[in-house]
């Protein structure tokens, strides 16, 4: 019984110590927001157009929904989606996107940020899978970007 509780204490312990260390690390950096000024989505062949102007919609819609109170460096985005995958799982429910942004400086247009992602979507209905995975890809750039609205 004394070996139980001596290795429960010593479990205890070790679980105190590192909770501890976790918080000297610091608070982790934020991430750079910028004052996102238009979107433009591209592709290569045989992306659907319905896809991709429901992406751009989406996007730019936000774009104009956001209001900032501070200067930040203005940008404008560049949305590639890479890829798309339909149809997947057991059901055929799943769509994926590979999506890949460049965010362009407006004064010099140099690229100062990119971000890379995949966007899984479910749609029980095939006709609705462009749509509803259009959403969800403009979802994740509003989230990436702090951007406002819905768009739709």
């Amino acid at each position: 019984m004394n070996w139980l509780r001596s290795c429960f204490c010593r479990a205890a312990l070790f679980c105190v110590a590192l909770t501890a260390c976790v918080n000297l690390s610091g608070p982790k950096p934020e991430a750079p927001v910028y004052d996102v000024r238009s979107a433009v989505v591209v592709s290569g062949p045989n992306m659907p157009a319905d896809l991709l102007s429901g992406i751009n919609d989406r996007v730019n819609a936000a774009i104009n929904a956001t209001v900032r109170d501070t200067v930040l460096p203005r940008v404008v985005l560049t949305i590639r989606i890479v890829a798309i995958e339909k149809g997947l799982g057991f059901q055929k429910d799943r769509n994926i996107a590979k999506v890949s942004i460049d965010a362009a400086s407006v004064e010099d247009g140099s690229v100062i940020a990119v971000s890379a992602f995949d966007v899984t979507s479910i749609a029980a209905d095939p006709k609705l899978a462009d749509e509803i995975l259009a959403e969800d890809v403009a979802a994740r750039i509003r989230s990436v970007f702090s951007l406002s609205g819905r768009g739709h």
